[in-house]
């Protein structure tokens, strides 16, 4: 079995390692009725039907026009109408190729890799976005945490390769592994910046595994509120790596602390109605009125907290209740935000600005966790773009009132040095064309 999970493993930080591509669904929540394409960098060649070449070389200037008509696509491109189509595929060129999504009433997203388009039975567009693997996390990295410190950014991508390589067949049966929204991990747009850039580049093989060497499921939240909770408590299994464990560095945090004020009458007839109990009985109505926790519990009157949480919409089931008499509400003073299950990540921002090692601020959330380093990883490639990002944020640093088109981020950037490295001309930034930031309008 050891031997099993170790093959299994060493399978998974291959793909990994190699810097294969995923697929992953854009706007899944979202019913994109048209779409407009524009280039940031790079050029795409644009594709219908799987090999049919309609348009090479579409760059900066050019803007693909995509709507459903029937089951199948309307494409433009520019002026150029080129009719009907099953589906669409743009496929960048080189590694430096960035896509601008235009969704008609949404908001504009850019994205790195290849652009697949379909229709849907059931209306709108699908969009899939395939990606290189580590070019996916650094994006979800971007999309799920916030902060300032390298650490931040390497701890979450971490769990959020762990999470991925243990759910690359999650969207499978869907023709993609992953779609953008909470049901896999949030990823709203490429990384554009060079910081958390860096600690994904940092974090590069790195997963954590349990005491089998099996990669182990990595939940977080934004916020445990002091403490953490069991994986029993909120979902059925119980995992002896998600052990609730004191956590006071999620104390005075964006998200530490909450109240919600509710009329006494909606939440006692809540109770009687839902879920059966006697308001009338003293005894229940007092417990419902004056529940308190001052550790995690995980039932109020048997009722599970997390039921309770998703009918009154509360950010956490770590609350206790008081009533204001002179308004006739009952107070909910809430702590943390989200279910409480692995890592807090504000407590875990805190505790790299008090300088704890990552590594000790992963095994501190998954209890008896280790962080294993792919041996197949390629250190020379994660060396290479340490010390270039490095340079760009500090080049950063000494130029703070200078503003940057989004065309000039860290990758823009990167390859342009790249370039004049490779054909041995001196890099001068302020020679740069001056490239203004497009946005499509509807």
């Amino acid at each position: 079995m050891k031997r099993l999970l170790s093959i299994t493993l060493l399978l998974l930080l291959t793909f990994a390692a190699h810097a294969d591509k995923v697929k992953v669904r854009l706007y899944s929540n979202i019913t994109i009725s048209t779409l407009n394409i524009s280039f940031d960098l790079g050029y795409y060649n644009l594709y219908a039907n799987g090999d049919e070449l309609l348009e090479e070389l579409v760059g900066d200037g050019r803007s693909v026009l995509i709507r459903p008509e029937g089951n199948l696509l309307h494409v433009s491109v520019n002026e150029t109408d080129y009719g009907t189509f099953s589906s669409v595929r743009l496929e960048a060129t080189d590694t430096a190729c960035i896509l601008c999504l235009n969704p008609e009433g949404n908001k504009q997203r850019t994205y790195e890799g290849n652009l697949e388009v379909k229709s849907q039975k059931r209306g709108g567009l699908l969009l899939i976005n395939e990606v290189e693997f580590e070019t996916y996390i650094a994006g979800v990295v971007q999309s799920e945490i916030y902060g300032k410190e390298t650490d931040i950014f390497r701890i979450q991508a971490i769990i959020s390769r762990t999470w991925a390589l243990r759910n690359l067949g999650k969207h499978q049966s869907e023709g993609y592994n992953f779609c953008d929204n909470v049901h896999c991990q949030a990823y709203h747009n490429r990384c554009i910046r060079p910081d958390i850039m860096l600690g994904a580049i940092e974090s590069s093989g790195e997963t954590l595994v349990d005491s089998l060497g099996a990669l182990i499921e990595t939940p977080f939240h934004s916020n445990s509120g002091g403490e953490t909770a069991n994986s029993e408590d909120v979902w059925r299994t119980a995992l002896p790596y998600l052990r609730s464990v004191e956590d006071t560095f999620s104390f005075q945090m964006r998200q530490s602390n909450w109240v919600k004020t509710i009329d006494i009458n909606r939440w006692l007839n809540y109770f009687s109605k839902t879920h059966k109990l006697n308001i009338q009985d003293s005894s229940i109505r007092d417990t419902l009125l004056h529940f308190s926790q001052e550790h995690r519990k995980t039932r109020l009157l048997g009722i599970p907290l997390t039921r309770i949480r998703i009918d009154w919409q509360l950010k956490s089931t770590f609350f206790s209740l008081s009533v204001d008499s002179a308004s006739n509400t009952v107070l909910l003073h809430g702590h943390g935000y989200g279910h409480g299950v692995g890592l807090s990540q504000e407590g875990a921002i805190r505790m790299v600005e008090l300088g704890i090692p990552y590594d000790s601020i992963l095994r501190h959330y998954y209890t008896g966790a280790s962080i294993h380093q792919d041996p197949y990883a390629n250190h020379n490639y994660v060396e290479m773009y340490v010390e270039q990002i490095s340079r760009i944020i500090e080049e950063d640093k000494n130029k703070q009132t200078q503003t940057h088109s989004k065309k000039d981020d860290w990758l823009g950037r990167l390859f342009r040095l790249r370039d004049r490295e490779e054909r041995e001309e001196v890099y001068i930034e302020s020679e740069q064309d001056n490239e203004n930031d497009w946005q499509y309008e509807w």
